[in-house]
């Protein structure tokens, strides 16, 4: 690839982006056109900025246009739904696919604001859309954003038809004229249609209509107080919506996080699986006194938490404990009711925590693993429609993601919180905390403990030192070497029990497992350890073990990689 050719070519798009690519050195420049941002079933994310490895106006509409190729080829009139979150350039980029899309003689609706993710996937199948299209980087920091598409049963599109769109989007250079664009834009005259209220009403009562306990909340709804924070993105409305229908009272905003700003102001980077973001929560939870503190990323479908404990302190719950508490409780509302049904089935990430399976046992219930992300979920959820012996009731994965019912085919943290919520307010009544209900199943079902290690590794560098790893974590020598002996090595590039082949390897052993996952939205490599002791000290121990084996593997990596 010819960088320098490509950088003189972009200069000529417009001057805002011959300005951007003059200030760069070399080793940035190279950065930005080494290689394009690869569209997969995730849609493309990256950092904002000029160039082919970058999100800006010329790649979004590239990938616009190999989408509309697409819809044509597919469908008799196609329809699109686009909504954004509130980062740098989301409405922007959502108004320059609509205008896309329209030149292509499709039909286009377009969310009114900032709109969590899982509501757009609501919203496609609600309006009979073809496709969805969501501008979010999740919870990526604030340089980022992304293109995110759905398929017309609202879920993450599948593989087969992401590398349809990918081979549309090949076809096309970048060349586009973004000043048109901007003039039709400044003179308010894109051709779209907004998404009607209604989608967002029925969205509300569906979530409504999975509460386990709407009596208890309506008699006891002010006897639990919650701290919530968007971290600045676009769950505000929506929660506050389902919690005022439900009738919890006592909901307490982070005023400083409450509304959609894409600098993210007063966090690093927006991801509520980091203990920080919580900082100004714990603030506001102390001078309320409240139960639990709740923190949803920027485009709504991830939630973490905080629960007060016996000493006043916040103590933050895992992604994988907060799935297991929402599976018990779930389970055991569903079981004192007399409404278990054989037929249901919870479906789980193959690196999220297996304690899981040993509550599906012991309620009958049946538990399916799949690869790591929410698309092979929201896959399971499709092909059980129809289905006489399996119904859909809960997915998760360790990251922080939940989806319970099937109007939604993506993690949903508008409804997570809600029934996070619920629980709280139910143990209440039985003198439990969440974490007292956490150390409850521990008891029942054993010491199952987890770890997420995760390495970012930028650029073609980085690139190469994750190709290595990946190499090396199925050399039983470089195994042994480094620490692991009797192990079981797991490579589902080769397909594992009917899964789709993913760069995944999992390394057995008897106190254990280590599954190594590059991050595919991301420049990381992602380590996940678990095990299960006896005790938790055991537990903890076995992790501790497995931590230091993942440290010394990336040492002598690196030093191959110099």
């Amino acid at each position: 690839m010819d960088i320098e050719r490509l950088c003189n070519e972009w200069k000529t798009f417009d001057k805002d982006t011959e300005n951007e690519l003059d200030f760069l050195n070399s080793e940035e420049i190279e950065d930005r056109f080494y290689k394009e941002i690869k569209f997969g079933t995730g849609g493309i994310r990256g950092k904002i900025g000029a160039g082919t490895n970058r999100i800006n106006y010329y790649t979004i509409a590239r990938a616009t246009r190999g989408v509309s190729n697409f819809l044509i080829k597919n469908f008799e009139k196609p329809s699109v739904v686009i909504a954004y979150d509130s980062r740098k350039f989301s409405l922007e980029f959502s108004l320059l696919s609509a205008y896309v899309f329209s030149s292509y003689g499709i039909k286009v609706k377009v969310f009114k604001e900032p709109t969590p993710t899982p509501i757009l996937s609501y919203a496609v199948r609600r309006l009979n859309a073809s496709i969805g299209i969501v501008i979010t980087a999740s919870h990526n920091p604030k340089e980022y954003n992304g293109y995110k598409v759905y398929g017309e049963d609202g879920g993450q599109i599948i593989k087969k038809v992401s590398d349809e769109i990918f081979s549309e989007i090949s076809k096309l250079d970048y060349k586009f004229d973004i000043k048109s664009f901007k003039n039709v834009m400044l003179n308010n005259e894109v051709d779209f249609h907004y998404v009607d209220n209604f989608v967002l009403d029925e969205y509300i009562d569906n979530v409504y209509k999975l509460s386990h306990n709407k009596s208890l909340i309506r008699r006891m709804g002010d006897r639990i107080k919650v701290v919530y924070t968007p971290l600045h993105g676009t769950g505000g409305e929506p929660i506050k919506r389902v919690f005022d229908k439900l009738g919890f009272s006592n909901l307490y905003f982070v005023k400083s996080q409450r509304y959609p700003d894409g600098n993210f102001p007063t966090v690093t980077c927006p991801n509520p699986e980091e203990k920080d973001v919580f900082d100004l929560a714990v603030r506001v939870g102390m001078e309320k006194k409240a139960e639990i503190l709740i923190a949803t990323d920027p485009d709504c479908d991830r939630v973490g938490v905080m629960v007060r404990d016996k000493k006043g302190e916040y103590t933050p719950l895992t992604g994988n404990q907060i799935g297991t508490i929402l599976t018990y409780y779930i389970l055991s509302q569903l079981s004192d009711k007399g409404e278990i049904n054989n037929n249901y089935v919870i479906v789980k990430t193959i690196v999220t925590t297996d304690i899981t399976k040993a509550i599906c046992d012991d309620f009958n219930v049946k538990m399916e693993s799949v690869l790591t992300g929410f698309k092979y979920i929201g896959e399971r959820i499709k092909e059980y429609e129809g289905k006489k012996d399996k119904e859909f009731l809960l997915g998760f994965e360790e990251s922080y993601g939940y989806l319970v019912g099937s109007f939604v085919r993506d993690k949903d943290a508008v409804i997570a919180s809600s029934l996070i919520c619920e629980m709280a307010l139910y143990y209440k009544g039985l003198n439990m905390s969440l974490l007292d209900v956490m150390d409850k199943i521990y008891k029942k079902y054993g010491y199952y403990k987890e770890k997420l290690l995760s390495f970012v590794l930028d650029g073609k560098d980085g690139e190469n030192t994750i190709r290595i790893i990946m190499e090396k974590v199925i050399d039983n020598d470089f195994i042994k070497s480094i620490g692991i002996e009797n192990c079981t090595l797991l490579d589902y590039r080769k397909g594992i029990d009917s899964l789709p082949c993913e760069n995944v390897v999992s390394i057995e052993s008897s106190r254990g497992k280590i599954t190594i996952r590059p991050s595919g939205t991301e420049p990381k490599i992602k380590f996940y350890i678990s095990s299960k002791g006896k005790t938790c000290d055991e537990a903890l121990d076995y992790i501790s073990e497995f931590e230091g084996i993942v440290n010394k593997m990336m040492k002598i990596v690196h030093n191959i990689g110099d």
